[in-house]
């Protein structure tokens, strides 16, 4: 207690936990991203960014700043399923009090806190207002505040905005947000959980029901994520510096009650450098967008391009060298035709890779086409998903690749019918894919068969069935899958 009466707002003597050393502040854009494996509350955000290393008396002097009196915050080491965590627990004098938003606001106002720490709690307390405001049909200035309004609330999301400014956190990010089940007690009475405040914050982010009756997400930690999170999905590509987690109040046999935030620095996801912090960053403004879809997890697959003019090898030689980039584990190889100075008609040699394979393809486009200078431009690729099927044509099997919407057959195997069978080369081809669809489209569809296929074995395969000695259904080669 100090002299006035007050609760102390530092614990008494040495920290309960003793974080071992500050992070790491890199110069390049600096990411949190919370893993809501257990769902998400105020304390449980605080205290895994303590957990992560935010330094507790570093985010206590801007708490301290708060016109809030009979508060203590103390960090407690505990195990949450087996987990090492830290407990953020927020100990007041007198809870019983009714705050509407504008009272809140001036508050955080009053405390001249860092523009990033004020525009952080600020947002995510506009973000509680809102929808308190729409669930209960009155306007935002006469919203009045229950739970949310506390001395712990206020210092669970004012603490969080100070202790991502302690870790220099430029950006903040989320995982599928985990919710419970049944139903749970408010100032409001029973409610469904998730509460509706915590439903209507959480629209448009991917969450996920557990079967488990404990709230798992607070509005509290809800309204953190509205407001601050720029986008939600798997762990987006970064150099981690370290991690934490956030404790809940009570222990689960289901799971380990905690909250994981991972800290790091932002990476290209091709060439693995540092990005820079540039201005208009999402983290830069509080008021960042409130939900919106991962641009990491649509991301495509990291790729690297090749590429070498190539001005005096012949045709045979370049059809060779493409042969052999592919057959070394290239995704795709083609030339080009272009005019090179003076006139002298060339070829681009274009092999596009994955970027682990860049020092051997090279060393192929080199030796394959005499090249004394190779190009590498870094991209993305969406490769649609498909599988390998077969059909049979006049007692010769054909391999189709088949996606949404789409089936070809493959060059090699209507070739090799082709010649065969006499028939001319687009008819296989038509017949094939025509028999696929009529028999797609039905219920001849066998289970998958690995053999005989000849298929990629990283691409699924099944062989539809067809008596080696029979002719294909479609006798006249005609379409009818129309």
């Amino acid at each position: 207690m100090t002299p006035d009466g007050s609760l102390d707002r530092r614990p008494d003597g040495a920290r309960p936990r003793q974080l071992e050393s500050s992070p790491i502040r890199a110069r390049g854009r600096s990411i949190a991203w919370f893993h809501c494996f257990a769902g998400i509350a105020g304390d449980m955000a605080l205290g895994s960014l303590l957990d992560a290393g935010a330094d507790l008396g570093e985010v206590l002097a801007l708490l301290d700043r708060l016109p809030l009196g009979g508060w203590a915050l103390e960090v407690d080491p505990v195990l949450r399923g087996g987990v090492a965590a830290s407990q953020a627990v927020v100990t007041v004098q007198d809870n019983v009090v009714v705050r509407t938003h504008a009272h809140i606001v001036g508050l955080v106002e009053e405390a001249r806190l860092p523009d990033r720490v004020a525009g952080r709690a600020l947002a995510t307390f506009a973000a509680l207002a809102d929808v308190e405001a729409k669930l209960h049909r009155r306007p935002v200035d006469q919203v009045h505040f229950h739970e949310v309004g506390g001395h712990d609330t206020i210092v669970d999301v004012v603490g969080t905005a100070a202790a991502l400014e302690v870790l220099g956190i430029d950006e903040i990010r989320a995982s599928p947000v985990a919710t419970g089940l049944g139903m749970i007690r408010t100032a409001h009475g029973m409610l469904p959980n998730p509460a509706p405040a915590v439903v209507a914050l959480l629209e448009g982010v991917p969450t996920w029901g557990k079967n488990i009756a404990v709230e798992l997400t607070t509005p509290t930690g809800a309204a953190l994520l509205a407001a601050l999170s720029s986008g939600f999905g798997p762990m987006p590509a970064m150099r981690v510096t370290g991690q934490g987690f956030g404790a809940g109040t009570r222990e689960l046999d289901e799971l380990p009650n905690c909250t994981q935030v991972v800290t790091g620095v932002r990476i290209d996801r091709a060439t693995g450098t540092d990005l820079a912090t540039s201005a208009g960053d999402p983290g830069d403004d509080a008021n960042v967008d409130a939900v919106g879809t991962d641009t990491d997890a649509d991301s495509g697959q990291p790729v690297s391009l090749l590429a070498a003019n190539v001005d005096d090898a012949t045709g045979e030689q370049l059809a060779h060298a493409v042969g052999v980039l592919l057959d070394a584990g290239a995704h795709d190889a083609w030339l080009a035709p272009i005019v090179m100075k003076k006139g002298r008609p060339g070829m681009v040699v274009n092999v596009l890779c994955d970027p682990s394979m860049v020092a051997s393809l090279r060393g192929v486009i080199r030796e394959t086409t005499g090249s004394l200078g190779v190009r590498l431009t870094t991209g993305e690729r969406w490769p649609a998903a498909r599988s390998i099927e077969s059909v049979w044509i006049e007692g010769q099997l054909i391999r189709l690749k088949t996606s949404r919407g789409r089936v070809k057959a493959e060059h090699e195997d209507v070739a090799l019918a082709a010649r065969r069978t006499g028939l001319p080369l687009r008819e296989v081809a038509f017949r094939a894919e025509a028999l696929w669809r009529s028999l797609h489209s039905g219920s001849r569809m066998a289970v998958a068969d690995q053999s005989g296929t000849g298929g990629s074995s990283d691409v699924p395969q099944r062989t539809i069935p067809f008596p080696p000695a029979a002719t294909d259904v479609l006798g006249d080669g005609s379409d009818d899958s129309a």
